[in-house]
Parts: C-alpha cells; structure tokens; sequence
C-alpha cells in the first residue's frame, strides 16, 4: 500500500516534470529564449527629419524688421537731428508677404504698413519715403531694391496711414528652407567728405552775391527740396 502511493507520488511528479520541460521547449527558439534579451533586435535611431517637396512648395520665408529701420524723419533745411526742425516722422507698423512656387521660380509680394506723423515744421503735401526690399539665401544677397515711396500728407492735425507693396519678387525656388526677407527704411551711408567739397565753392557764391535781396523772413523749404 506504501509502495503504491509511492508510486503514483513518483509518477505524478515525473508527470509535472514533462509537462514543465515541454513547456519550457514551446517558449525556447534559437536567439536564446525568452530570457535572452541581449539578442532581441533593437529600435533604430530616430532620423533628422528632411525637408519634403510638398513642405517646401508651402514654404514662405519669414519678413524682419531690423532695429533701427522702423523710422525715418525728415527735417527743414539744415535742421538735421533738431527736434525743432522735423517736418514729418513716419514709422513701419506692420510687414507681411505672400508666396508663389511655380516653374521653379519662388514670386513675393512683400507689404509694409505704417503712418506718417506731421512735425513742428509740416506742410501739405507730398513725402517721399525710402523702402528697401531685400531677399537673402545665407550671405547671398538674391533681390534688393530701394524704392521711393511717395505718401500724400493733407491733413496736419493727424497720423496719415499708408500701405506699400512691392508685388513682383522673382527668386530661384528654394532647395531648403533658409531664405529671408528684411524690409525697412534705408537712407543710405553718410558722405560727410563729399558734403563738405561741395560746401566750399557754395560758400564763395554765398560772398558774392551779398548785395541780393534777402528772403523773406519765416519762409521755409518746399516738402520736395526737404534733403533724403
């Protein structure tokens, strides 16, 4: 009776045996086994995004503008830099641009908005502004055009707005997106030297022609001989 319960205790573990061992061979494979983690295949590096044709095609490049372009006064005769002596001060409010990628060409149209505020020594009329539009790809410059925008001033006791566009930008279409648009106002370097040449002989006239009849006093420059 002994012998017998031993028996069956031996064989029902012998049982267990097999069945552990068949199941430890279903979850076995040749890497190794479950356990084997060192040989599992691991996730790939993430890659760099590249940039695609179609984000290109919807790629317009960003307008800036820079410090100390926003700005521009103009003054009385002689009055350069004299509080007193400004006839109007404009600034820039707002830039914005519009794309178009067609036949391998990028077309902008690049806008500025701002306002024209009379001064002390206003006057009716016409104000010419200089804008410059300029593209770049790096250090390379792909368009720059300095325009003369002309604003007509009537009202003295109020800002005057004003939208200028420059429409027709035609740039070789990007490969990346690494273009920029400045735009603002652009009064050209100083000429100090070539200023004071021509003063001298001015001068001389001025000594000439001291028996002439003076002006009027409180007369004052035209807004078109106002100097850029």
């Amino acid at each position: 009776m002994v012998f017998r319960r031993s028996h069956g205790r031996f064989i029902a573990a012998t049982a267990l045996v097999g069945f552990m061992l068949a199941v430890a061979g279903c979850q076995s494979s040749d890497s190794g086994g479950v356990l084997n983690v060192t040989n599992q295949p691991q996730d790939p590096q993430p890659q760099q995004a590249k940039v695609t044709a179609s984000s290109l095609r919807a790629y317009c490049p960003k307008i800036t503008l820079r410090d100390g372009t926003a700005y521009f006064n103009t003054y009385a005769a002689g009055g350069q830099d004299d509080g007193t002596k400004i006839v109007y001060q404009a600034s820039i409010s707002d830039v914005t641009r519009d794309c178009n990628h067609a036949d391998g060409s990028l077309t902008l149209d690049v806008g500025v908005a701002g306002k024209v505020v009379p001064g002390p020594l206003a006057k009716a009329g016409t104000i010419t502004m200089p804008i410059r539009v300029v593209v770049m790809h790096g250090t390379d410059v792909l368009y720059s055009k300095l325009h003369q925008y002309q604003v007509q001033v009537s009202d003295l006791s109020a800002a005057t707005q004003f939208v200028f566009n420059d429409p027709a930008i035609v740039v070789p279409e990007p490969t990346a997106r690494d273009y920029q648009i400045f735009a603002g106002y652009d009064e050209g370097p100083a000429k100090p030297a070539a200023t004071a040449a021509r003063s001298k002989p001015r001068r001389k006239k001025a000594q000439v022609a001291k028996t002439a009849p003076a002006a009027p006093a409180g007369s004052q420059s035209s807004i078109s001989d106002i100097p850029r």
